[in-house]
């Protein structure tokens, strides 16, 4: 009935569209049935070819198996090989140890077999022996029983020849043998005796001679006036002053004389106390250096001289303190030490005197066993009295033994200051020490004025000696005489001749001269050549 009512024309294409629509189902169902199908194909072609790639993976791996199977057949016999072979060389290093093994046992039987040969040989000649020793044993019972037999009855004759019995004859010959012995006896202590009194004197001798060598000190000459140079005559006059003024007050304020006289360019100052003599030098020095010389200005520079010339004292005794490690000084001992070395004996320096002396002390002492710090000490101290003697009475052993108690040193340095020229009797070991010490400082050579003389025939001596040898042209002793230079011809002597020499000087020195410490010989060789050019 719709369609009776609807236009002819929208009749027409709603049966246009139907068609189209069958058409077009038609197509989507046809073009479904070919995807169907095509895909149907594709499927069946891929696995055609998936079973055909299988099959060739398959026939592959069939392949490598075959190959695999071939190499690891080919491995496992070369494997099996070379465990056999290492399994025969093993065998036949088991076969060699074995037949090493049966070597050894086979000699060690062989030894064991001699060593039982050489054990019964040794067993045979241990009873061959011990039979024979049997029968000496036997032999010397019957020859000792004789023997006594015999001692026996000569034993009997002897006591009805003498009259005396054995005992009677024992005690006899012990007191014939007493009295030997006791004659002997004394000779052999008088022999020791004598023999210990040489040995100690040489050890003696060897310790005081060790000790002087070990320690070499300087010595200095002073001499109770000292020298001033002046310039020009002029500065003489002005030191004098008007009618004397500035002389005056110079010797007032310094306690020392002053000698001017015609000797050009010279001022003696003379004093016998070294220290005021010292400071009247430094002053007057001063002042002619200064050129204002008047009463003030003299005051004035002697009493600075006097301050710097205390502070020297304080130091040179500290010093010498510290030299001989000397330690707890009072500041007044170490003064009276200081002001030694302005004082002279026999033209020695007895400060260097005092030191010299407390090193060969301690070297004695530490020689004997004793304390040588003490006999430092004592060596150091026992001179102090020389630094004070002119402002006290008495000689310098018993003001320095005084100073010393009052100083609060031990009774042992006392004594030694008190005693070390003999003159108490010796209570303490350190004073013989330091007498020791004393005598051995003044007396070595150059010491002191008397030795003057020997001393420069011993420089003279050396330089002889030297010159005696072939090819030394000059010789000069230097250093005191511990030191010789030789200057030889360089035309005449080479270098090995030039060593030669110094060692024949050296042995006839040795040979020929007694001398403290070491003398060194240096010889010298050089060449020189010149040309004048014209």
């Amino acid at each position: 009935m719709s369609s009776l009512l609807m236009p002819p024309a929208i009749a027409g294409l709603l049966a246009d569209s139907n068609l189209f629509l069958l058409y077009s189902l038609a197509g989507v169902l046809s073009g479904a049935v070919l995807m169907l199908g095509y895909s149907r194909w594709k499927h069946s072609v891929r696995k055609i070819r998936l079973q055909e790639r299988a099959d060739k993976v398959l026939d592959e791996a069939n392949r490598e198996g075959e190959t695999l199977k071939a190499q690891l057949l080919i491995e496992a016999k070369e494997e099996v090989l070379r465990l056999k072979e290492e399994g025969e060389q093993e065998i036949s290093r088991e076969r060699r140890k074995v037949h090493q093994r049966e070597e050894k046992l086979d000699r060690r039987e062989e030894q064991l077999l001699q060593q039982e040969d050489g054990l019964r040989k040794q067993q045979r000649g241990m009873e061959s022996s011990q039979s024979r020793l049997e029968t000496q044993i036997k032999a010397a019972i019957e020859e000792r029983r004789q023997l006594q037999t015999i001692t026996q009855e000569q034993q009997d004759v002897l006591e009805k020849a003498s009259g005396m019995s054995r005992e009677q004859a024992s005690a006899h010959l012990m007191e014939v043998l007493e009295r030997d012995l006791e004659h002997e006896r004394g000779s052999a202590v008088l022999k020791h005796k004598k023999q210990l009194a040489d040995v100690v004197k040489a050890q003696s001798r060897e310790m005081l001679l060790t000790a002087i060598q070990r320690y070499a000190s300087h010595f200095t000459a002073e001499t109770t006036t000292s020298s001033v140079d002046v310039p020009t005559d002029d500065m003489k006059g002005r030191i004098i002053g008007r009618e004397g003024r500035n002389i005056r007050a110079f010797e007032k304020v310094t306690g020392i004389d002053l000698i001017i006289d015609d000797t050009p360019g010279v001022v003696i100052v003379s004093g016998f106390d070294p220290v005021r003599r010292e400071i009247a030098r430094q002053s007057l020095n001063k002042l002619i250096a200064d050129g204002r010389i008047h009463p003030s200005k003299i005051e004035e520079v002697v009493e600075e001289t006097t301050k710097e010339i205390d502070e020297f004292i304080m130091l040179k005794g500290r010093e010498a303190a510290d030299e001989v490690g000397v330690p707890g000084l009072t500041d007044r001992v170490v003064g009276l030490l200081g002001r030694l070395h302005f004082r002279t004996s026999y033209s020695q320096n007895v400060l260097r005197h005092s030191v010299e002396v407390a090193f060969i002390s301690g070297m004695v002492a530490e020689m004997m066993g004793m304390d040588g710090d003490l006999a430092r000490r004592c060596g150091l101290l026992h001179d102090i009295g020389k630094a004070a003697d002119h402002e006290l009475e008495g000689g310098h052993p018993k003001i320095g033994a005084d100073i010393l108690r009052r100083n609060g040193e031990c009774p042992e340095v006392v004594h030694a200051a008190f005693g070390h020229h003999d003159e108490i009797v010796t209570e303490h070991p350190y004073t013989m020490v330091v007498a020791t010490g004393d005598a051995c400082s003044a007396s070595r050579p150059g010491a002191r004025r008397e030795s003057l003389e020997r001393y420069v025939k011993r420089m003279e001596e050396l330089e002889s000696i030297a010159k005696r040898f072939e090819g030394v042209r000059q010789a000069f002793a230097i250093s005191a005489g511990r030191e010789l230079r030789v200057i030889v011809n360089s035309g005449k002597t080479d270098d090995e001749r030039a060593a030669a020499i110094c060692h024949d000087i050296a042995k006839a020195f040795e040979k020929e001269l007694t001398y403290p410490g070491e003398i060194k010989v240096t010889v010298v060789r050089e060449s020189r050549f010149t040309e004048t050019a014209k």
